[in-house]
């Protein structure tokens, strides 16, 4: 997952590539023409906009508030927390050969659990239906990187796409990612007797059309809407009872950490100091899960279980 880079001494060819770059990064802020969302040069640089910056390694901000919501077959749904997250990201721009000129996406993330009544960080959770109290283990998730993306695949063929709609001077697009793998807390034997994690999230994404494509802006003013369907957390010991969880939330690119909720601010001033700048845009880590997060603690003895009355 290391970013290509472009080094002194390289062919001709390497040089004129990384002389597009610069050309493509300006273009967006000084004075070309607006962005061409119907080109897949268009629509890389749109989806960045989106995304991040067109400026690499600036940092770009996305905050979001929610609640978490239990289903069971029998049962009203319950709200169990109200939740609130953040997600800290940058971008660097990537020479991929035939495949274009593209951008990868490196970020942390955080998402708390919060008492529905005040509003505060929970530590612990009454779990009514196993009638004990259990530890809360926030998301705490560092990196959630991307594979870079560029506007032409291996062959050189057109890659990219715009995938949203306009309307007037308006801008919107839906994401749904369906997850099923391997779940770290699992065994060997998943594909003979299940377990394996199985989650979707669906993404909306709206913005004004002129931040989007227009030569004065290095990214796009963008407001999310967000749903997460997932198995039980695995905090909860929910001991394989019947039933999933999910989040419904919204939220909005912003300018700094200012204008996040004061209950994150305190969370990441107190016990994630690192969540106040996106990693390194060379960042090869594996990405991180609520799962492989939650073995990890475990493992580590940073956890102790709850279960108890």
């Amino acid at each position: 997952m290391m970013m290509c880079k472009i080094k002194s001494g390289q062919s001709v060819l390497k040089r004129a590539a990384a002389a597009t770059i610069g050309t493509l990064l300006i273009s967006a802020t000084a004075g070309a023409a607006p962005i061409d969302l119907n080109t897949p040069e268009g629509a890389t640089m749109a989806n960045r906009k989106i995304q991040c910056s067109t400026e690499d390694n600036k940092p770009v901000l996305y905050t979001w508030e929610g609640a978490v919501f239990s289903r069971r077959m029998g049962e009203s749904d319950k709200r169990m927390f109200k939740t609130v997250g953040m997600n800290i990201r940058a971008c660097v721009t990537v020479d991929g050969g035939k495949k274009g000129v593209g951008y990868r996406l490196v970020t942390r993330e955080i998402l708390l659990y919060l008492d529905p009544k005040t509003g505060e960080a929970l530590e612990t959770w009454d779990n009514p239906w196993t009638n004990t109290t259990v530890n809360v283990l926030h998301v705490a998730n560092d990196p959630v990187n991307q594979r870079a993306s560029f506007p032409y695949d291996d062959e050189g063929k057109p890659r990219a796409r715009w995938f949203g709609r306009n309307q007037n001077d308006t801008w919107f697009l839906t994401a749904p990612v369906p997850l099923f793998y391997h779940n770290e807390l699992g065994g060997e034997y998943q594909p003979y007797v299940g377990g394996a994690y199985h989650a979707t999230e669906l993404f909306n994404f709206i913005g004004d059309l002129d931040s989007l494509t227009s030569e004065d802006t290095d990214t796009a003013e963008t407001t999310v809407g967000w749903v997460r369907i997932s198995d039980w957390l695995p905090w909860m010991e929910m001991q394989g009872r019947e039933g999933i969880i999910y989040i419904h939330a919204a939220g909005q690119k912003v300018d700094s950490f200012d204008d996040m909720p004061d209950v994150m601010k305190r969370y990441i001033a107190e016990k994630e100091p690192d969540y106040v700048r996106p990693p390194p845009g060379d960042d090869d880590r594996p990405n991180e899960t609520s799962w492989t997060y939650f073995k990890k603690k475990l493992k580590g003895g940073k956890l102790p279980r709850g279960g108890h009355n």
